[in-house]
C-alpha cells in the first residue's frame, strides 16, 4: 500500500527559515573580533584657580590646580606648569576653577618688591582720576570713610605702590602692605569710600609705618 505524504504547511517551513537564519546570525556574531576600546580624547594640562581668589592675590601652590582641556578649548595665555604661575600677582578676582592666564596677571617682578612679611593689596580708589595721580614707587595713605561719618579714618600710611592701572583696570592699584593691613583694606573697601593721598616725601621714605585706625 502507498502511503502519501501530505505537504509541509507554509508557516512551519518558515519557522524553520527563520530559525536557521537567527542561528547563522548568532554564529557570525561570536566569530566577529571584539571591538577596540574607544580612545579617550587627547588633552592639555591647563593651570586654574584651586579656589576662589581676590584681586591682588600673591599665588602660591595651594591656590592653583591642574585642569585638562582638549587641545582646541584651551584658552590663549595659559601655563602647564603649576610652579609657573606661583608667585604671580592677580589683576582681578577668579572663580575656582577658572584658567588662569598671562592676561590676568598684573605683571612679573611684582613680588620680589615685596619686604619681608608684606603682600600685595588692591585698593581701588572711588574717585578713579585719583589712581592717575601716583605712579609705582610713590608712596600712598589710604583713608577710608565709612557711611555717615564725619572724617575719614587712615587704614593704611606710607604704602609703596607697586602697580598702577592699566587701560581696562578701572582705577585699581596694587599696595604692598602688611598682611593685617591687608585685611582691613579689604573690609574697609566693602563699607566705606576710599580714597589715597600721598605723603610728604620725608615721611613716605621713612620705612612702613604701622596702620591708624580710628575708633
Amino acid at each position: 500500500m502507498v502511503r502519501l505524504h501530505r505537504p509541509r504547511r507554509p508557516l512551519h517551513t518558515a519557522r524553520q527559515v527563520a530559525a536557521a537564519l537567527l542561528a547563522t546570525t548568532a554564529l557570525v556574531l561570536a566569530l566577529r573580533p571584539a571591538p577596540a576600546p574607544a580612545r579617550a580624547p587627547a588633552t592639555v594640562p591647563v593651570v586654574v584657580a584651586a579656589a576662589d581668589l581676590a584681586s591682588g592675590a600673591v599665588l602660591t601652590a595651594e591656590d592653583v590646580a591642574v585642569a585638562h582641556y582638549p587641545p582646541d578649548l584651551r584658552p590663549a595665555g595659559t601655563v602647564e606648569d603649576p610652579a609657573a604661575a606661583e608667585g604671580q600677582v592677580l589683576a582681578g578676582g577668579v572663580r575656582s576653577g577658572e584658567p588662569l592666564t598671562d592676561a590676568g596677571f598684573v605683571g612679573a617682578g611684582l613680588t620680589d618688591r615685596l619686604g619681608p612679611g608684606q603682600v600685595a593689596a588692591p585698593v581701588r580708589p572711588a574717585d578713579l582720576a585719583v589712581s592717575a595721580l601716583v605712579q609705582p614707587g610713590d608712596r600712598v595713605d589710604v583713608l577710608a570713610t565709612p557711611p555717615g561719618a564725619a572724617r575719614a579714618e587712615v587704614v593704611a600710611a606710607g604704602a609703596p605702590v607697586l602697580a598702577t592701572p592699566g587701560p581696562e583696570d578701572d582705577g585699581l592699584l596694587l599696595l604692598a602692605v602688611d598682611a593685617d593691613t591687608a585685611a582691613r583694606l579689604a573690609a574697609a573697601a566693602t563699607t566705606a569710600t576710599l580714597t589715597l593721598s600721598l605723603p610728604p616725601r620725608s615721611t613716605a621714605g621713612a620705612g612702613p609705618v604701622a596702620p591708624r585706625v580710628g575708633g
